[in-house]
């Protein structure tokens, strides 16, 4: 068993070779929480969710952290927009992203350190970069020099003569402007600590550098966050950690974006699709299976057409999983997934492929219901349990235990209506009314139900959208 990912840094996948047998670090570029997060956001956490699940199937102990930015440029001007406290912008949209991962089955990581947390660390880091000639102090800033770095670029595959490095306001006194900031002097109200360069805050690239650090040490395994992120903040990173001493991050992951008409999703663009309003119009599970089961390095272009298709082909999976548990009743996951499903996942976490295994298996199992087969029938399930479980897309798992299709507090209220209808059908059937049945059952089907007759009697299911 090898698993095998997409490297970054080396442009091909890779057999991965933990730094310590039986053992796995991350780090994930988490949240940057001057506003609440839309799906894009969220794909990020999701995507790596799966890759730690992968993880820990295959027996691995895996530490997983993921940051939370809670001071940048974006955050002071919406504070300043705003008239509200920074910090009071950066909790309630943390408390938003916790939400959403939440909400979509994510599980929790190892640590999620907040940079503000860390400014001790940060000004280590620049005490140490400034002493071994690759960083300087000019007007309050402190800045690094690119150019003292060899292999400044080689993640992002750039040129150093045509460079053209983002800067922020203020930043003044750099030698070369391609030269980045990794600490800002103070401008009048704005958040900052004492360092010994004066009053100032952390730029994004040094908070991640440090808390790495921190929580990783020297030298960890995989680096992941969006495929946005390689330049300059992942770079930068590379920069800082290793001119500090690190060997930092061996594996460089990235998942692709959510796009919409083609376009990355983004507030600024105005194209952002809140995940907080997502989880009111869709089953979240339903927006896992979106958002999850595309491979990671791949882009989504959201629109609606396909999350019904999303939702349509997840409906497939839960309906065969809820007549084995009502033929047979409760079904454990398998011990292990199929070797086919197995292979899928290996291979740099190919999820479509693995996906397909699932559903060919789920065809197996209503092939055994159809001819009465209980026992293949549980067998199957106790395989899609277990491959589903690896997905977090498991619908028997206690995280999504009471979900309903579409309001909790109206299912009891749709169901005793629906049962009244379904009464006059079978009192139809019973006196051989084939046509009023039939006649009721596609009303029904026409106002968004989905009848099935079943052993125990006729189940109602809300049908795709």
């Amino acid at each position: 068993m090898t698993i095998r990912l997409h490297d970054t840094n080396a442009r091909q996948i890779r057999d991965f070779v933990p730094l310590t047998a039986g053992c796995v670090s991350i780090y994930l570029c988490g949240a940057t929480v001057q506003a609440a997060p839309h799906i894009g956001h969220i794909r990020s956490g999701l995507n790596f969710d799966i890759m730690r699940r992968w993880f820990e199937y295959r027996g691995y102990d895996v530490t997983f952290i993921r940051n939370v930015t809670d001071i940048d440029d974006k955050i002071i001007k919406k504070s300043a927009e705003q008239g509200r406290p920074w910090w009071s912008i950066g909790y309630e949209n943390e408390r938003a992203f916790n939400d959403g991962y939440d909400a979509l089955g994510c599980l929790p990581p190892t640590y999620e350190p907040r940079a503000t947390g860390h400014i001790t660390e940060m000004v280590e880091m620049m005490r140490g970069l400034i002493e071994r000639g690759h960083a300087y102090e000019a007007d309050g800033n402190v800045y690094f020099d690119v150019r003292s770095f060899e292999g400044y670029l080689e993640l992002s595959n750039q040129d150093l003569d045509d460079l053209r490095q983002p800067s922020g306001d203020n930043e003044t006194g750099k030698r070369d402007k391609r030269d980045f900031a990794m600490w800002k002097t103070a401008k009048p109200g704005e958040p900052s600590w004492e360092t010994p360069w004066g009053r100032g805050r952390p730029g994004w690239h040094l908070e991640c550098s440090a808390m790495a650090h921190k929580y990783l040490g020297t030298a960890f395994d995989i680096h992941g966050g969006g495929i946005d992120l390689v330049f300059p903040h992942h770079e930068n990173e590379i920069a800082q950690a290793r001119a500090f001493g690190d060997e930092f991050a061996t594996y460089w992951v990235h998942n692709g974006w959510v796009t919409m008409a083609g376009e990355k999703m983004s507030k600024s663009l105005g194209n952002s699709v809140l995940v907080a309003d997502m989880v009111k119009q869709w089953r979240p599970i339903v927006l896992r299976y979106y958002l999850g089961t595309p491979h990671y390095r791949s882009m989504i272009d959201y629109s609606e057409e396909a999350l019904r298709e999303a939702e349509s082909a997840f409906a497939r999976i839960e309906g065969f999983v809820q007549r084995v548990v009502e033929k047979a009743g409760p079904v454990e996951a398998a011990v292990e997934v199929p070797p086919a499903f197995a292979d899928a996942m290996d291979d740099d976490l190919g999820v479509p492929q693995a996906l397909a295994i699932v559903h060919t298996t789920v065809r197996q199992g209503n092939s055994a219901l159809a001819a009465d087969d209980k026992e293949a029938a549980v067998a199957r399930l106790a395989e899609v349990r277990a491959m589903l479980g690896v997905l977090g897309l498991d619908p028997l798992d206690p995280h999504w235990a009471g979900e309903s299709d579409r309001g909790e507090d109206l299912h009891g209220v749709v169901d005793t209506l629906v049962r009244l209808v379904l009464d006059q059908r079978q009192s139809a059937r019973e006196r051989k009314d084939w046509p009023a049945a039939d006649a009721i059952r596609d009303q029904l089907n026409q106002s968004g139900l989905v009848i099935e007759d079943s052993p125990s009697g006729p189940r109602w299911t809300l049908g795709p959208r």
